[in-house]
């Protein structure tokens, strides 16, 4: 996987996206976390302290109000977002225009990190449940760990592998029970 700038958003699309957040959210500031607070988090899994206090140096985090908007579906986006505090929820509109509620994610989930992947819109909304601080990676800062560390940033990619495939073999599940006839052999 590359971080290519090849499909970064024109500078209005940007400035969109940024306006969006910025309404809903109390803050961006630099991140101001101790390591302990993302240490035991599975996308930082393997990652030695000193490429975390560097990683963490340029990170920026969030702060959400109860209802705050953080993205929604269909969106550009460039950027994904780990929950250090609060509690997340995610909505996908089905094709009947319904919205539904399909995810809530609690301190230590991550999220909105297929844009970055697949550089396609954003998937589902997400909003905040309750008060929620958030810490934002943004796809220069994975380019600039792989500049970097190509190791550190080969290990990041692979746990955003693996709780993708997490999340698609729980979705698999899911799909499996709401079959309701039995096929056929």
């Amino acid at each position: 996987m590359t971080t290519s700038t090849d499909h970064e958003p024109d500078a209005a699309a940007q400035e969109s996206d940024a306006a969006g957040l910025q309404g809903d959210l109390q803050g961006d500031a630099p991140a101001r976390i101790e390591l302990d607070e993302i240490r035991d988090i599975g996308l930082f899994g393997g990652l030695a302290d000193d490429v975390l206090t560097s990683l963490l140096a340029e990170l920026h985090v969030l702060e959400l109000d109860p209802g705050a908007l953080v993205f929604r579906e269909n969106e550009r986006g460039r950027e994904m977002f780990v929950l250090l505090v609060g509690e997340i929820e995610v909505m996908k509109q089905s094709k009947r225009d319904v919205p539904s509620r399909v995810a809530i994610l609690g301190p230590g989930d991550w999220f909105g990190e297929m844009s970055i992947l697949d550089v396609m819109p954003r998937s589902a909304t997400v909003r905040a449940v309750a008060y929620s601080r958030l810490l934002r990676i943004s796809a220069s800062d994975l380019e600039s760990l792989y500049r970097r560390d190509t190791k550190s940033y080969a290990l990041l990619v692979l746990n955003v592998a693996r709780e993708m495939s997490r999340r698609l073999r729980v979705a698999d599940a899911l799909l499996a029970e709401m079959a309701t006839q039995p096929l056929a052999r």
